[in-house]
């Protein structure tokens, strides 16, 4: 090979790498699409409220509100359910307000805490009855198993549910495989 054939063939590797990076990077110069706002600021109120009663404050720990347990159902429905299960989940923010309106004449926002608990209570055992009797054509999961696996899945993932409602060791010693657990104890985050 001689040197103007060097030089060609090194001007045409340069010169692709260069232009195949531009075709392989202008895909990022598009705007992407504009994020729905999947659901309302009250929504979100009303499913931090949900949490709240699911897994409320102790002495000991914060409760699921404090973790902005709302924020994170809206961020995960919103980016990672698929339409028809959004769909499920927005209806079932309707249908808790309804049973609210149906089991005692006022929102869920507006009933005292023992009548939210009761609520969901209510709710929880229509879950598993729907569970148990569901039919060909039905959605295949409830909205209020939805929202209590959202809950339960957000606030022991975040910060606060690792480090004060488990406990938690920032920087792990050894591996027991086998150790003692009391009555009451938390367990490990």
């Amino acid at each position: 090979m001689n040197r103007r054939e060097a030089l060609s063939t090194v001007s045409l590797l340069v010169g692709g790498t260069i232009i195949g990076a531009e075709v392989f990077l202008s895909g990022c110069d598009k705007a992407r699409p504009k994020q729905v706002l999947f659901l309302t600021a009250e929504d979100i109120a009303l499913l931090d409220e949900v949490g709240e009663t699911i897994l409320p404050a102790t002495p000991s720990s914060p409760g699921a509100k404090e973790a902005m347990i709302g924020t994170f159902m809206s961020s995960i429905v919103t980016d990672c359910y698929k339409e028809s299960e959004q769909k499920i989940f927005r209806d079932g923010i309707l249908r808790l307000d309804e049973s609210s309106q149906t089991k005692f004449k006022k929102g869920f926002m507006d009933l005292a805490p023992k009548e939210k608990h009761s609520l969901l209570l209510a709710l929880d055992g229509e879950a598993k009855n729907y569970k148990a009797t569901i039919k060909p054509g039905d959605p295949e999961i409830h909205y209020y198993s939805m929202m209590k696996q959202l809950t339960l899945w957000g606030y022991f993932s975040s910060e606060i549910g690792a480090t004060k409602a488990l406990r938690h060791i920032s920087i792990p010693g050894h591996y027991d495989s086998c150790v003692p657990i009391e009555k009451g104890q938390k367990a490990w985050a």
